[in-house]
């Protein structure tokens, strides 16, 4: 498995949208677009994280691919990631965990 990518580049990839940075987690707000033709981070706007989804908001198949979009993106494990708020909202609170 690779590296987990680096706290500082992440850090300013992310900008605005870090609402709490620890040793431990970084905090992010992200804003969804549910039923998006192409599923892709889009990059940080009026302080939150931008990522279309193609995925529909029911039985939580949009929640399921922004984990797996930002893991993707971002280069960490699913399973370090958490959608701590919002979880029927397009505004969410992500956790992201792991950071080297």
């Amino acid at each position: 498995m690779p590296p987990p990518p680096d706290r500082k580049s992440l850090l300013s990839r992310l900008g605005a949208a870090v609402v709490r940075s620890s040793a431990e987690a970084v905090t992010v707000s992200v804003r969804v677009q549910p039923r998006a033709s192409r599923a892709a981070v889009e990059g940080v706007r009026e302080g939150s994280l931008r990522v279309r989804l193609t995925a529909p908001p029911a039985e939580g198949a949009a929640n399921a691919q922004l984990l797996e979009v930002l893991a993707k993106e971002f280069g960490l494990r699913k399973s370090a990631m958490r959608i701590v708020k919002g979880l029927s909202s397009r505004d969410k609170l992500v956790e992201l965990s792991g950071l080297g």
